[in-house]
């Protein structure tokens, strides 16, 4: 994601995200409308979001492939627990819902208060290290959000695939960019672009299409920009503190980086693969 998880300050508990959708966009992403226009869910929404609404994301990445009941997923880098919450709502699926900085008591509590605890399990995991978990344990390794900030290496992927079962799904969404900038950054994003973090994890489709490519035991399902991008930062952005701070990931230097943006760079990109 753009902004720095650790540095994200959760406590506007009176801010209520109000973007709607319209026409033929209410068709899509059901889930996250339906999640949406209950005043609560709006509240609780609006105070976990770390970026882009990750409920909508996750609805529009689990499109692509079937998920039931019976599946175990493991989330990862799933911040305040988003994209758990989804996969448990709409499919009943067993989550692991793991992240590295989010505190797990708090997202547990988090569950408790949807009724769903008894189907996430919520733990501290550095995605970058080896996992503990029986090789061949998951049906799908799922992430919103956070894959550029620990997957941008050839390691990471095939790390990840004995965890999955034969048949199995790796699926990703998370910011990226409509082209990579290289050498040629934006006068505009200039700026953003000097925090190392920031130009070394968001990259263009195609940087990551060859990075994929090079994988083996796996069959590229789909690599694509989610056609909810701009709602999903929308709904993020409407959460903000303008008078947040200016340093990297808080919610004032995240909003002078979004109007600089200004919609001409950023898109959101997903990955799926079959483990085969």
């Amino acid at each position: 994601m753009l902004t720095c998880k650790t540095a994200r300050h959760i406590s506007k508990e009176n801010a209520i995200v109000t973007t709607r959708l319209q026409g033929d966009e209410m068709m899509n992403n059901t889930f996250t409308n339906k999640f949406m226009s209950d005043e609560k869910n709006l509240k609780f929404l609006n105070t976990t979001m770390w970026g882009p609404n990750g409920i909508r994301q996750a609805e529009e990445l689990a499109s692509h492939f079937t998920i039931t009941k019976d599946m175990k997923i493991l989330d990862l880098g799933c911040g305040m627990g988003l994209s758990a919450v989804y996969l448990v709502q709409a499919y009943g699926a067993e989550v692991f819902a793991t992240d590295l900085y989010a505190d797990p008591t708090q997202n547990h509590e988090n569950f408790q208060s949807l009724g769903i605890a008894d189907k996430i399990i919520p733990m501290i995991l550095d995605a970058t290290q080896q996992l503990p978990f029986a090789k061949g344990y998951f049906d799908v390794i799922f992430s919103v959000g956070a894959y550029n900030m620990f997957g941008d290496n050839e390691e990471m992927l095939p790390n990840f695939i004995p965890y999955v079962k034969k048949g199995g799904y790796i699926a990703v969404a998370f910011p990226g960019l409509k082209y990579d900038f290289g050498d040629n950054i934006p006068q505009e994003m200039q700026p953003f672009w000097d925090v190392p973090e920031v130009a070394r994890h968001v990259r263009g489709i195609e940087w990551w299409r060859e990075l994929w490519s090079k994988a083996r035991g796996i069959e590229i399902i789909d690599i694509s920009e989610q056609g909810c991008n701009d709602i999903a930062w929308d709904e993020f952005i409407a959460s903000l503190d303008p008078s947040g701070g200016d340093n990297w990931g808080d919610d004032k230097w995240t909003l002078d980086m979004k109007a600089a943006e200004d919609g001409k760079y950023f898109n959101t990109i997903q990955l799926i693969a079959k483990v085969i």
